[in-house]
């Protein structure tokens, strides 16, 4: 085996959970390789460079090993080299440090109605960051 479809790939080195999603995000131009969005029928070989953007991150991965079928994650890491910045690696951490305060709800208040239910979700999804789209 020389090559193996970019979707089917990062599914089976367990970037992505499902098959689906790894070729919807390739679909919408998220996975790079060499600098080029390309379609999820793309085939990557050993050495190839790719630039997955997932969750808001910008991962950098070198493929080291074709897989096609999924296998478990200790010889997943084993078929990439993640070439990711730590600033990329830790933007997560520092935008949440110092927003860890669990949810509070005074005592007695009871479960939120329908309409407090909504309130609250709309702000967390107002205050979550996004992926970009």
């Amino acid at each position: 085996m020389d090559k193996v479809r970019i979707d089917k790939w990062l599914w089976a080195v367990r970037i992505f959970k499902s098959r689906t999603l790894a070729t919807d995000v390739v679909k919408k131009g998220k996975v790079k390789l060499h600098g080029e969005a390309v379609k999820p029928s793309t085939n990557v070989t050993v050495g190839d460079r790719l630039t997955v953007l997932k969750e808001g991150f910008n991962l950098d991965l070198e493929v080291v090993k074709l897989l096609n079928k999924r296998v478990g994650a200790p010889l997943a890491v084993t078929c990439y080299v993640n070439h990711t910045s730590e600033e990329e690696m830790n933007k997560y951490k520092d935008w949440f440090v110092g927003k860890a305060q669990g949810e509070f709800r005074e005592k007695g208040a009871g479960r939120p109605t329908k309409r407090e239910r909504r309130t609250i979700e709309t702000f967390k999804d107002d205050t979550l960051w996004d992926d970009g789209d």
